[in-house]
């Protein structure tokens, strides 16, 4: 039986890998996008966001997603095309934090805390992302 571990530094030369963080971004993205545009009646309860507004995002965040996946589809993959993906997810982050800070559309608790979390991962795929890009 062969036994394959990962190692730490293994792990994280595979996730700074540009196409593999390009990836994880627009999966995660669009399962996000996804669950807001399906679930929206009932996220709407938990988050105190209301469900029309979950749907939109919804839908922007599968656009998003397919334009993340196409960025990372070319086998050469551009570089100024890469830089805007990090830069749409820094502007996604500020805005997140500014909707957690401002209290718009009253949230829940939990919202607010979602909100923020989805921002600490969304600014990951960017610190990943960028990463990346300066190894090349």
């Amino acid at each position: 039986m062969t036994t394959s571990t990962m190692t730490s530094r293994t792990l994280l030369s595979t996730l700074t890998d540009l196409r593999t963080a390009l990836s994880l971004d627009a999966v995660v993205t669009g399962l996000n996008g996804v669950a807001y545009v399906a679930a929206g009646s009932v996220l709407d309860d938990v988050l105190g966001i209301p469900a029309t507004v979950l749907r939109v995002v919804g839908v922007f965040l599968i656009g998003y997603a397919l334009s993340v996946w196409a960025v990372r589809t070319p086998r050469t993959i551009s570089r100024p095309l890469a830089y805007s993906v990090v830069a749409a997810n820094a502007i996604w982050v500020a805005g997140s934090l500014v909707v957690a800070i401002s209290g718009w559309h009253s949230p829940t608790t939990i919202g607010t805390v979602w909100v923020v979390t989805q921002a600490a991962v969304v600014a990951a795929f960017a610190e990943l992302q960028i990463t990346a890009l300066r190894r090349r």
